[in-house]
């Protein structure tokens, strides 16, 4: 029997680029010992073509930022009928804009961070100091300022003094033209991936991340060393429950499919504040999934064959 032909997209033009690289690199050498047929494409002009002359069964989506987390290529990929691994366009899009997918989780009744977005025009508009003044009385001090959409933690950073907003708004302003600021909430930082490869969608071991520098930035999310991780997470066994349970409800809630990933903190007061939802989580060897997979003791391979079953199954 021939073995089914699985695309791996990776690369693209976002930000992203290098570590969807190594995300698609991992995947495609984990699925080829599951003995399917692995082709690694890159996301660029030649792929409706690739497609459409070296047709797949289907399509595995490594891809991180950009195009591949905002539903533009899972909507291509429904243009052309074919299958793929991940959540549909519509849910991307939900879930890529951070202050959408935290409107819908907080009135769904899941706890998030308070926050507020604002548009670059705004404070050209109302004003700069005036904005941040606001901001700064509304939401306290220290803040998390990230762009509303991306992931890869690019130009997000802790704002402890109010002296230091500017040059942060400068920063997160180079990767969006909406700035998302975040009551910062201290305490544990954990990722729960979710993964639907069987009747329910169910939660991998929460990892527990700890960066050396204190925030768990791109430099401590890519460099081996900068961040220590621990599967499961050091927390009682009432918490991890908590944790498990909103990840699944927000994988649900979303919309999403086959696989996610939760940011979260777990507060002084043990409550799970929600940061975000990823639809496409990074595959590298510093990354979350694979190390919660690992702890269940499940090959990534194994893990992403049978999603691949999922997809042919389904047909798109």
């Amino acid at each position: 029997m021939t073995p089914r032909t699985v695309a791996v997209l990776a690369g693209g033009l976002s930000h992203e680029r290098e570590v969807s690289l190594r995300s698609g690199r991992r995947l495609a050498a984990s699925l080829r010992k599951t003995g399917l047929s692995v082709v690694e494409w890159d996301a660029d002009a030649t792929l409706l073509q690739r497609i459409r002359t070296e047709r797949p069964d289907a399509v595995v989506i490594a891809l991180h930022g950009g195009e591949g987390e905002n539903g533009s290529v899972q909507a291509v990929l429904d243009l052309l009928d074919v299958p793929f691994v991940g959540t549909p366009a519509a849910a991307c899009r939900r879930a890529w804009d951070k202050p959408t997918a935290k409107a819908e989780l907080q009135r769904a009744g899941l706890t998030t961070p308070d926050w507020v977005a604002l548009p670059h025009s705004t404070f050209r508009e109302f004003g700069a100091q005036a904005v941040l003044d606001a901001m700064v009385e509304r939401l306290g001090l220290p803040l998390m300022i990230k762009p509303d959409q991306g992931g890869s933690a690019l130009g997000a950073q802790v704002v402890h003094e109010a002296g230091e907003l500017p040059a942060a708004m400068v920063s997160c302003l180079a990767y969006a033209d909406t700035v998302l600021a975040e009551r910062f909430v201290a305490g544990t930082e954990v990722a729960v991936s979710v993964v639907h490869d069987g009747a329910e969608p169910r939660a991998l071991p929460p990892v527990e991340v700890v960066a050396t520098g204190g925030v768990y930035d791109y430099t401590a999310r890519y460099t081996p060393g900068a961040t220590s991780f621990h599967c499961p997470a050091r927390l009682d066994a009432a918490t991890t429950a908590a944790l498990e349970e909103a990840a699944i409800a927000a994988h649900t809630l979303l919309d999403l499919r086959d696989v996610s990933r939760l940011d979260a903190v777990v507060d002084a007061e043990g409550r799970v504040q929600i940061l975000e939802v990823n639809v496409s989580p990074g595959l590298t060897d510093t990354s979350l999934l694979p190390t919660a997979a690992a702890t269940a003791g499940i090959e990534l391979g194994d893990l992403y064959a049978a999603l691949v079953e999922r997809a042919v199954e389904r047909g798109h």
